[in-house]
């Protein structure tokens, strides 16, 4: 029999979050949920909570804990709800959880994925930018206790069996979608709406990822998220663009080996096998629906076979990106958290979508990147990236 998996989810009314409870409420004998956070979706998260019969969750104020109570009715079987960026770290690290699913959005993963990490957890980690503000320091606190839940770091974790790293691995491709813009030049871009940006071609998820992938600035925080989980140098991680979204990625190998995982666009098979390596899980629904490869009678490639290279000058979030993680210490850190402005100031119709390269560059040049030390120093230089950038959109045109 199958031991069973006590899970604490952080982000449980997210895309992420919403695919773990699906996979919680196929396999009852393998997932147990102890935890829950939402950041303000608690009508969302009462629901999740009568249906998993949490222990303890979280939410984003004191506010939403009152709303949340409201919503449970009567005290019988309410959990402990705690509160704010302090309660969602003392969910993760105390909630009686052994493994942590950290699919919280933004810089706002970092300290719970950190006190998870710290207490000894597992932690399946769909939180990038906890890499991307901490990387190094977080893969000397994590060990062997990490796997990642992002399609295109599973692919390679599912290459490597279920590891993170291999003397043998020389090469990694991580491939993109394209977004909602591919071929588009950088003049038709800079007149693109949010509801354009929102409307991904393949992948279904929040806002913020959602954009950060019609920008490409998402695969440029991948690629500092697979410098840090795999061990290799940026020349060694290359980006292709593959429309069809069945490869999720490539691992190259010292022997002149290439392992592609492919499968469909679904993030219940990655979060499956972060929960279950080295073993597998049956998805049944999933199980059938891998690509067609019907060989073209004009001998042409399948369109679930084309890759291309990315256009990085209309997509400059890539390069930034790319050179932030070159110049580690804090750029990386400053390289999101302007990103994260600009992400909401182009939401909220205050920035142009080409607007949020140009602000993340003019942040990027306004501070300088320092050591990484400590955890503090990756939160600081977060929150001076947010002061900056805010800034500079209030009183530059971009």
């Amino acid at each position: 029999m199958s031991r069973t998996l006590e899970i604490a989810v952080l982000g449980s009314t997210g895309s992420i979050g919403r695919a773990v409870l699906s996979l919680a409420a196929a396999f009852p004998d393998r997932l147990r949920v102890v935890a829950l956070s939402a950041h303000r979706n608690v009508a969302l998260l009462a629901g999740q909570i009568r249906r998993f019969g949490p222990a303890v969750v979280s939410v984003g104020s004191q506010a939403l804990r009152g709303e949340l109570l409201g919503l449970m009715g009567s005290p019988a079987g309410r959990p402990e709800v705690l509160v704010g960026p302090e309660g969602l770290a003392d969910l993760a690290a105390q909630s009686g959880a052994g493994t942590v699913v950290s699919a919280v959005v933004g810089a706002a993963g970092l300290v719970p994925t950190w006190a998870a990490l710290s207490r000894g957890l597992r932690v399946a980690l769909a939180n990038k930018e906890s890499l991307v503000l901490a990387g190094d320091l977080l893969m000397a606190l994590a060990g062997d206790r990490l796997s990642p839940v992002d399609s295109e770091h599973s692919a390679i974790f599912q290459a490597l069996g279920g590891r993170l790293r291999d003397p043998g691995l020389r090469r990694l491709v991580l491939t993109a979608s394209g977004g909602p813009f591919r071929g588009r030049s950088l003049e038709e871009l800079s007149r693109v709406t949010a509801a354009q940006a929102l409307a991904h071609p393949t992948w279904r998820m929040g806002p913020k990822i959602s954009c950060d992938s019609a920008t490409m600035m998402n695969k440029g925080l991948e690629v500092i998220e697979a410098h840090h989980l795999f061990g290799l140098g940026y020349d060694q991680i290359e980006v292709l663009v593959h429309p069809g979204s069945h490869v999720h990625s490539l691992a190259g190998f010292s022997d002149g080996s290439v392992l592609a995982q492919m499968g469909p666009a679904d993030m219940r098979l990655a979060i499956a096998y972060a929960l279950s390596h080295p073993g597998r899980w049956p998805l049944a629904d999933l199980a059938g629906k891998d690509p067609d490869f019907e060989v073209f009678a004009d001998g042409s490639i399948p369109p679930s076979l084309i890759f291309e290279a990315p256009d990085r000058k209309a997509f400059r979030a890539l390069a930034l990106a790319e050179a932030a993680g070159r110049a580690g210490g804090t750029a990386p850190a400053i390289l999101n958290g302007a990103n994260e402005v600009a992400v909401a100031a182009f939401l909220g119709g205050r920035l142009s979508f080409t607007g949020i390269a140009g602000l993340v560059e003019a942040t990027l040049a306004a501070i300088p990147a320092g050591s990484l030390g400590s955890l503090a120093d990756a939160l600081a230089a977060d929150a001076e990236a947010r002061r900056v950038a805010e800034a500079l959109a209030a009183r530059c045109g971009f």
